[in-house]
């Protein structure tokens, strides 16, 4: 693509835009008190949220891959009525504001949810406000954008492989294990660490789902929320890992967006 001048009328809007995103994350680096931010890295309400997010992330996006993949799959590849209206409702925790997505969590898997009720009458097993909690509601807001990045994938592959592994006598099983995986892999890595990055973020589906106990449930958008009124320094701490671990995720996915 060619580079040239852009009209002059573009010249001060675009510089407004980037001030407008620019300027809150210098402001944040600004007030860091960076000679104590090791020890207060250190801090239990830190290391607590940390460890919590990461584990909780992490445990999101491996339930997204085990049951996003094969969802991307059956909506990418198989004609079922109503398709549109399914992936539209699969697609819904995007863009759905987070604490209507923790409200609709409670309801269904909530001590008296439809499905948590009976689930606590029978085992005494209770999602809400717990490791589990967090888990679910960080994977309903974040297995969404795995589903939507492998989907993408499946539709444009070329199929010619496929059907010549099916004309060679394999399975369906095997088609999918040797050819579709591999060929999909560089889109389930990509829609993995975005789907991580959206889990290690979420807030409002958390918060009303599973609550915010230090060392139980709080995470570190939750640590942040509550240390803003009492521990600035700490809310400070917690910001910078997360803008750190955004630019982490956001710099080598950006050539694969652009097509760089």
């Amino acid at each position: 693509m060619t580079r040239s001048r852009p009209p002059w009328p573009l010249i001060p809007l675009a510089a407004i835009g980037g001030l407008l995103l620019v300027l809150p994350f210098a402001a944040l680096l600004i007030r860091v008190p960076w000679s104590d931010l090791g020890s207060i890295l250190r801090q239990p309400i830190v290391t607590d949220a940390l460890r919590l997010s990461v584990v909780s992330a992490t445990a999101a996006t491996l339930v997204s891959l085990v049951l996003g993949v094969p969802l991307a799959w059956i909506l990418a590849r198989t004609v079922l009525p109503g398709a549109s209206i399914a992936r539209a409702v699969v697609l819904l925790p995007m863009v759905l504001p987070p604490v209507v997505g923790g409200a609709a969590l409670l309801f269904a898997f909530g001590r008296r949810g439809v499905i948590g009720e009976p689930l606590y009458e029978s085992s005494g097993f209770l999602l809400p406000y717990s490791l589990w909690g967090v888990v679910v509601a960080n994977t309903f807001v974040a297995m969404p954008f795995l589903i939507a990045t492998v989907e993408s994938s499946l539709r444009s592959a070329d199929l010619r492989y496929e059907e010549a592994a099916t004309t060679l006598g394999a399975g369906r099983w095997t088609v999918f294990r040797r050819i579709t995986l591999p060929h999909a892999a560089p889109a389930i890595v990509t829609g993995s660490v975005l789907c991580f990055a959206r889990a290690l973020g979420e807030f409002g589906a958390t918060v009303t789902f599973a609550g915010n106990l230090q060392g139980r449930t709080q995470t570190m958008p939750l640590a942040v929320f509550l240390a803003l009124e009492s521990n600035r320094e700490a809310a400070l701490a917690l910001s910078v890992l997360l803008v750190v671990v955004s630019l982490a995720v956001i710099i080598p996915l950006r050539d694969r967006w652009l097509g760089t």
